[in-house]
């Protein structure tokens, strides 16, 4: 079962379960407060003095069936390309967690995700499902991933999903996610016509 939910209301859980084996999947460099093991594929371990740090070098994830009692794969999901195997190996290693993606729209507006992100994730909300396809670009990206997370902190719900699971992850692969007639178009162009014609308008 997945389901919406936020990290605000999941670290507020997750702060009354101090006896609990938490781990934070491609935890980057903002690990969460709460996890007890962190890993990554990149060597963090330096960043983390005091935690438990493991490096990730197989596409099998280095862990025991059912290790964890909650598991956070935040913003790592999109990054990998058998997303599939991914999904299975998290349930392998614990039973609930925590799942965070970038909206399609997020995703389409930050540089570095260009070429960093491989899929495109929605929620299907009357079906509780998670709808995957590849990603696609639609507007050329305009602004940084530190501009990015200012967005998020004014507009989170338009370009985060945040999803927490029991059991089972439910997801599909669905290719319609991109069919939307939508012309690509630069942002870049779009600023300099409102400029152009913000300079009209002041000399009328």
């Amino acid at each position: 079962m997945i389901r919406r939910s936020s990290l605000k209301s999941v670290n507020k859980y997750l702060s009354t379960k101090s006896n609990w084996n938490i781990l934070d999947i491609g935890c980057g460099y903002r690990a969460n407060e709460y996890a007890s093991v962190l890993a990554d594929a990149q060597d963090l371990s330096s960043l983390y003095k005091g935690k438990k740090f493991v490096k990730i070098l197989d596409k099998k994830l280095p862990f025991k069936d059912k290790e964890f009692d909650y598991v956070i794969a935040s913003h790592v999901i999109e990054h990998v390309n058998d997303f599939q195997f991914f999904i299975k190996e998290l349930e392998r290693i614990s039973d609930k967690g925590y799942i965070e993606l970038p909206t399609r729209l997020a995703d389409n507006l930050v540089f570095e995700n260009k070429t960093d992100h491989i899929w495109w994730f929605v929620f299907d909300d009357e079906n509780n499902e998670l709808l995957a396809c590849k990603k696609k670009e639609f507007v050329e990206p305009f602004i940084t991933v530190s501009t990015g997370k200012l967005f998020e902190e004014m507009f989170r719900e338009s370009f985060i999903i945040e999803l927490t699971w029991e059991n089972e992850i439910n997801y599909k692969i669905d290719e319609n996610l991109h069919t939307t007639k939508f012309p690509n178009f630069s942002f870049t162009k779009l600023v300099r016509k409102f400029i152009s014609k913000k300079i009209r308008n002041f000399y009328r």
